[in-house]
């Protein structure tokens, strides 16, 4: 049974979730390119218009990315394998990308 506080839970959820819009090719080029992105307070990633990123948080570690089929994908070498996700933007600027296994990342915007 839930009680009254995670049913509240659930709809703040639920509404939060509400706000973001899922981005197609197109908006995630204009999310993503040339921006500079915070997670955390721990960690930085820049998405540089070439398809190389930099993500920072003790070191900076250099990846390639790319749009394809409405997803960001990423590629982190010494791996050959690229990763992707569902994007989600907000008004307010942040990106949510969205893994196929169910875990969620959330940047805000530094710039």
């Amino acid at each position: 049974m839930i009680g009254k506080a995670g049913l509240a839970l659930m709809m703040m959820t639920g509404m939060a979730h509400a706000d973001w819009v899922q981005l197609d090719d197109a908006g995630i080029k204009a999310a993503l390119t040339d921006r500079d992105f915070a997670y955390d307070d721990t960690a930085t990633q820049h998405f540089h218009g070439s398809g190389r990123t930099r993500y920072t948080s003790a070191e900076p570690s250099w990846g390639y990315w790319r749009v394809e089929g409405g997803q960001y994908c990423s590629q982190w070498p010494p791996g050959l394998e690229w990763d992707c996700y569902d994007v989600f933007g907000h008004d307010t600027g942040a990106v949510r990308w969205d893994a196929a296994y169910g875990n969620s990342t959330i940047g805000r915007p530094l710039r």
